[in-house]
């Protein structure tokens, strides 16, 4: 039987909850069986499935797709879906009726990033029986804006990563991923926050924490983030490079100081 919210919760008040993302039914199953709390059907699927350099081509039949096949490969993780660039900004409407349909394929809650701007659509989605997961810090749909894949947070704007947090949350977001944010801010965020926190190269202190598979395994090119961590040099095989983030995650033993950031570094 799958997770709920309500186990969600209960198992944050006891220990750390571990996430990572999958694209693929038979990840999915190995995932499962290693005792993942969560599986997100990530955007970043465009960069380390279709080799795009960013997330902004993934399309909601992309996700659709992807989502299917991971919940036919699992049987008990909570299963998130993103909402890809140009699928919810439009307007709440436009929102609705996509998370509708990922709802549809399977996924028990749709992520979709950004602050207070998008604080009518999660309302508007959450009162129609769509559990939302709010993304903050480095948005990656927001790239362009941005300038590049930076470390947000720093200095002046702590404040409105803080800000987006709270806007997110009183919007009735029930989860919420803090990616590449200060250690200080993200704990900040979390010790306040009734939503669960999920960091990204944020803070041992969230709720949880949640990587990109591949990553994680060391698979692909190109440079990793800092956050990153792979686990399976460390391992020798997949499944217990996978065990081995679980147990670093569930015990706060991940992430270290290595992979996160501070206000200045």
């Amino acid at each position: 039987m799958r997770l709920t919210l309500h186990d969600l919760r209960r198992l944050a008040s006891e220990r750390k909850l571990a996430t990572l993302t999958c694209y693929d039914a038979s990840f999915a199953a190995v995932l499962d069986a290693c005792d993942v709390d969560m599986l997100l059907i990530g955007d970043s699927l465009g960069m380390v499935i279709q080799g795009h350099d960013s997330t902004l081509p993934v399309t909601i039949e992309d996700i659709v797709y992807h989502t299917r096949a991971v919940v036919r490969g699992s049987r008990k993780a909570w299963i998130v879906a993103d909402m890809p660039f140009g699928s919810y900004q439009q307007s709440p409407e436009q929102a609705f009726a996509n998370a509708a349909i990922l709802m549809q394929s399977g996924a028990q809650m749709v992520k979709l990033e950004g602050g207070a701007e998008m604080a009518p659509t999660i309302s508007f989605l959450v009162q129609r029986g769509i559990p939302v997961c709010g993304h903050v810090g480095l948005t990656p749909q927001h790239v362009n804006s941005f300038g590049g894949y930076r470390v947000q947070g720093r200095g002046n704007s702590a404040e409105q990563v803080i800000a987006a947090a709270v806007a997110v949350e009183n919007a009735g977001a029930t989860m919420l991923v803090i990616e590449a944010v200060p250690a200080t801010v993200a704990g900040a965020i979390a010790s306040r926050s009734r939503a669960l926190t999920i960091g990204i190269g944020a803070s041992v202190n969230c709720h949880g924490q949640v990587l990109v598979l591949h990553d994680m395994l060391g698979v692909g090119v190109g440079k990793r983030p800092r956050f990153v961590r792979n686990f399976l040099t460390e391992s020798g095989s997949i499944e217990q490079a996978v065990r081995d983030y679980v147990a670093a995650v569930r015990s706060g033993q991940f992430p270290t100081s290595d992979n996160v950031y501070a206000d200045g570094a």
